[in-house]
């Protein structure tokens, strides 16, 4: 890279490093209540959130960009091919305050049978997408605050153990759809994606 170059950068994010990160796919299926968005609850069998309802998607491998661990992980756990997934575009990446980066994708899928990967699906299910234009997700607000480790050098900082630390917050939303709770960062990015779907006309209709 050159001097000239540095301009046009994309600009990366600091401490990106330290943050896990996951891609999921926002999957839309044609029904007969109109598109849908297909929601997988977890197999109990699974260590982590067990039960849980999600987006078909997981952690990236070594080399692997966010797009490409979408569609291999909706692939595998929808058990669906590549030709039947229509990419539609990038939804708006979820960070979470526990170090976590999603990056989401939103696709269309062509003649989905409901089959799933048993090892770490338990169901899947539909929600109309005109359900989530019809009704806000109700919202949470959380509290967060500083924990810091016994050694921390406060005889380096103004005020020492009386510093005062900022307290951050932020929301956690739920939907309920026929007894299923969608709710967390899943129903964040319902929330976001939503609102991209009618900002960009990206279902005729809506």
């Amino acid at each position: 890279m050159e001097r000239e170059d540095f301009f046009n950068r994309r600009p990366g994010m600091i401490g990106e490093r330290n943050f896990s990160q996951y891609a999921v796919l926002v999957v839309i299926v044609e029904t007969a209540e109109g598109p849908a968005f297909i929601f997988e609850k977890r197999a109990e069998t699974l260590n982590r959130q067990p039960g849980e309802i999600c987006f078909p998607g997981g952690r990236l491998e070594a080399g692997e960009t966010p797009l490409e661990a979408a569609i291999r992980e909706t692939m595998e756990e929808l058990l669906v091919e590549r030709q039947q997934i229509e990419i539609l575009g990038p939804g708006d990446v979820f960070i979470s305050p526990f170090n976590m980066m999603i990056h989401p994708f939103i696709a269309m899928l062509r003649d989905y049978r409901y089959g799933f990967s048993q090892e770490e699906v338990g169901d899947v299910f539909t929600v109309p997408v005109r359900f989530f234009l019809e009704h806000k997700p109700k919202k949470y607000l959380n509290h967060l605050s500083h924990e810091q480790p016994n050694d921390f050098p406060y005889e380096c900082i103004p005020g020492g153990k009386n510093y005062p630390w900022v307290k951050g917050t932020y929301e956690t939303n739920f939907y309920t759809y026929q007894g299923d709770v969608i709710w967390g960062m899943t129903a964040c990015i319902v929330e976001s994606t939503v609102e991209l779907i009618q900002n960009y006309h990206l279902i005729e209709g809506m």
